[in-house]
């Protein structure tokens, strides 16, 4: 029986510098970083408040094709990866915060049907939504 998520994957192009960003910019912990077999690294990083969920920063290797592999690598040179969804107390607080910290953003805080949302880039170029969530129903997208 599946219990929790445990494991959560974000492609990165450098797994040094994409941690440094987890960590030193979010304030994310380090938890993993070993290198198994042929070169292979496993770099993982979690949140202090939900260390029983990782998140592997991957480069785009095996096991996926040479082509899959090329195709991540592109979309993430392109800014076009879907990333993580972060929940935060006060979305427009933690925009400055991340702003003055040279966080790029596509989208500054805006109020939606389901709370404030922040669209950010990482350092790699993957999305990550920031929600400031609050109650909401199917009827308030109407």
């Amino acid at each position: 029986m599946i219990t929790n998520i445990s494991l959560v994957t974000v492609y990165c192009l450098d797994q040094d510098a994409t941690r440094d960003f987890y960590v030193d910019v979010l304030g994310f912990l380090p938890t993993t970083d070993v290198t198994m077999g042929e070169g292979f690294r496993w770099v993982t990083v979690s949140h202090p408040s939900q260390p029983e969920i990782q998140v592997t920063l991957m480069t785009p290797g095996p096991p996926l094709s040479d082509e899959a592999a090329a195709f991540y690598r592109r979309q993430l040179e392109a800014g076009e990866m879907g990333g993580l969804g972060l929940k935060v107390d006060d979305c427009r607080k933690t925009y400055e915060d991340l702003v003055a910290k040279g966080v790029t953003f596509l989208q500054e805080p805006a109020d939606r049907p389901y709370g404030v949302e922040a669209v950010m880039r990482d350092n790699t170029g993957n999305w990550l939504v920031l929600v400031e969530p609050k109650e909401f129903s199917p009827a308030d997208f109407g």
